[in-house]
């Protein structure tokens, strides 16, 4: 039965509302794609952490306001995909400006039109990661590549 703000595990009730619904949401995930609960939680709660020191004021209240029924029936996106957060980030051309996106993700976590906006934002993601950061030219060739990653 996935969890919703009504009924989640009790290791979860002390954290911040925007952490606490973003682990559900991980944790639903991960449960979905067959990780035993007592796996799923601990690593939902801490891949909830590191979103939210990530994660900007809109992303916040996105998952603020995401209700019960949207908690339970999560999106695939890459931020439920606790395997991305040791990726590095790239900067890629998309079709509405510039992408962000995790190594091995199947769609951007952002997109801006500036390609100076979309470094800034990727290179803040790794280094709050602690991996890498790519940046591609339009053509896709590599244009800079820089590591954050602790030695």
């Amino acid at each position: 039965m996935p969890w919703d703000t009504n009924d989640y595990p009790s290791s979860l009730k002390n954290l911040d509302t925007a952490v606490r619904k973003k682990a559900i949401d991980i944790a639903n995930a991960m449960v979905e794609e067959g990780y035993d609960d007592s796996r799923a939680i601990p690593i939902a709660t801490k891949q909830a952490k590191e979103w939210y020191k990530n994660a900007d004021e809109k992303e916040i209240n996105q998952i603020v306001q995401k209700s019960n029924k949207e908690l339970k029936s999560h999106n695939k996106d890459s931020s439920n995909r606790p395997e991305l957060m040791d990726k590095g980030e790239h900067v890629l051309a998309h079709k509405d400006g510039w992408a962000v996106q995790a190594e091995d993700s199947k769609q951007p976590s952002h997109v801006f039109e500036k390609k100076e906006d979309a470094i800034a934002r990727a290179r803040t993601i790794a280094k709050n990661k602690e991996t890498h950061l790519v940046v591609h030219t339009k053509d896709g060739k590599v244009q800079e590549k820089t590591s954050y990653e602790v030695k």
